[in-house]
């Protein structure tokens, strides 16, 4: 890995200097070196030794931003990063292949093919929820397509952030990848950069920011955003394994996530049933400590979640307790709140469970529908008929049956939103194609060349050409 003392700054919080970084990235861009396989596979693999050799470091430091403990923090931020970048490590050469493509009978003789090339210097904007993961999973992407980045950590999580750059030139090229630390006003400087491509993960509102401060250079923007995904329960289901799944994955990062289910809509047949269970796994999976409640982020998403609890008439079937002082709330669930409360209108990202009934599966795809689209649907059922219907009338960025949120490390399956909750997808392939240029290339021989293709044009001419071209 470079070390030369003549590299790009890693990090800065200077906007002045923001410039002079991403005029030396595309100054290193330039030369080539990002393009060959082997550079792209030397990143990959410092990616996964970050990782392995500094897991604990990683921890300490996600311990002190999100107060979470070492194994989940492995679970949530380390481990799809290090299965991204070894999924791409073993592929990029075969990603890297031109493609050919066929042609139709009037251009031959020729070939046509796609080739891929990389589009430059690109920026990664991190969020805070799960600092590691969508910072680097998205860096995965814009190291194997072959370009140089600049990674712009959550200013919310500064333990993270500060490892980030500290650690990122150690292990990957420092003249092709540099860490730019600071808060909005740097952002909105980065932007402002004309970079080839910017990927933003973080909320709806930061999102249309984002789109807004690329708009004046036309630059490509790829955002994984949120929105309310919700998590359909039919009566038909394995209703025990329904609720286990859906509690450990609603307090998963104190419920901060943007594909955790943010409510429930379950058959009023098996409502009292569901609910019961779901309280009883809650309170399986917490220790004496965490029941008592979750940290969250900061005083400002606190104060968020306590309003929505405090201004919700739903039924409190479990929990419903917060303290500022700690900035912890505790696992809750709420039974059938009013579809016009805050919490049914905001996503919550937090341990707060709404659950409504519903008296079929049409009323509850019609409910999900009149709401903008989330970034995830969830249907529990035993019924393939059902299955089908979910998947086919509900537009979600994507979606789970009979479990939550594990399409995310799923490498080979695209992750992104649609509508509201996002727009472009990546993990594997998909993001190494998102951080490309497709060129589109079609080679003809000098001979045959012929001359009624050309003008002026004769009746027969005329003829002829309208019969090449005809369907």
């Amino acid at each position: 890995m470079k070390t030369d003392l003549n590299a790009v700054p890693t990090t800065t919080t200077s906007p002045v200097a923001i410039p002079e970084v991403v005029a030396a990235l595309r100054k290193t861009y330039a030369t080539g070196r990002t393009r060959p396989a082997t550079w792209r596979i030397e990143q990959l693999r410092g990616i996964e030794r970050l990782l392995d050799e500094r897991e604990g470091e990683i921890a300490r430091a996600l311990a002190e931003d999100l107060g979470r403990g070492a194994f989940e923090s492995w679970l949530m931020d380390i481990l799809d990063a290090k299965l991204e970048a070894a999924h791409a490590r073993k592929r990029v050469r075969r990603w890297m292949r031109s493609r050919p493509r066929p042609l139709p009978l009037h251009l031959m003789p020729a070939l046509g093919w796609v080739q891929y090339e990389p589009l430059g210097v690109v920026l990664v904007i991190g969020a805070w929820n799960v600092p590691l993961t969508v910072t680097l999973a998205p860096l995965v992407a814009a190291v194997s397509a072959g370009n140089c980045a600049v990674v712009k950590p959550s200013e919310l999580t500064p333990a993270t952030s500060r490892l980030l750059a500290r650690l990122l030139p150690e292990y990957l090229d420092s003249e092709a990848v540099a860490v730019v630390e600071g808060d909005s006003h740097t952002t909105q400087t980065l932007l402002a950069q004309a970079f080839d491509h910017v990927f933003f993960t973080g909320g709806t509102e930061i999102g249309r920011k984002i789109l807004a401060g690329a708009a004046p250079h036309l630059t490509p923007v790829t955002l994984e955003l949120g929105g309310k995904s919700p998590a359909i329960v039919m009566r038909d289901a394995d209703l025990a394994v329904t609720a286990r799944r859906i509690a450990w994955t609603k307090v998963l990062n104190s419920g901060q996530s943007c594909i955790a289910a943010d409510y429930v809509l379950v058959e009023r047949a098996v409502r009292n049933e569901l609910v019961d269970r779901i309280v009883d796994s809650l309170n399986e999976l917490q220790s004496a400590e965490s029941a008592r409640g979750m940290r969250i982020i900061n005083e400002r998403q606190f104060d968020r979640l306590a309003g929505y609890l405090a201004s919700t008439e739903a039924t409190v079937a479990l929990g419903g307790g917060s303290d500022r002082a700690t900035l912890t709330v505790e696992p809750t669930v709420l039974v059938d709140p009013s579809p016009e409360d805050p919490i049914m209108r905001e996503e919550i990202f937090g341990p707060i469970l709404p659950v409504l009934a519903v008296d079929s599966l049409d009323e509850a795809i019609a409910f999900v529908n009149a709401r903008p689209k989330p970034l995830a649907a969830y249907v529990f059922t035993r019924s393939a008929h059902t299955r089908r219907s979910a998947l086919s009338e509900i537009s979600s960025g994507g979606a789970v049956v009979n479990h939550l949120m594990v399409h995310l490390v799923a490498p080979d399956l695209p992750f992104g939103g649609v509508g509201a909750s996002g727009m472009g997808r990546y993990h594997g392939r998909w993001g190494f194609e998102a951080l490309s240029h497709r060129k589109a290339v079609l080679l003809k021989p000098f001979r045959p060349d012929f001359r009624f293709a050309y003008p002026p044009y004769t009746t027969r001419s005329i003829k002829l050409i309208r019969r090449m071209y005809r369907a």
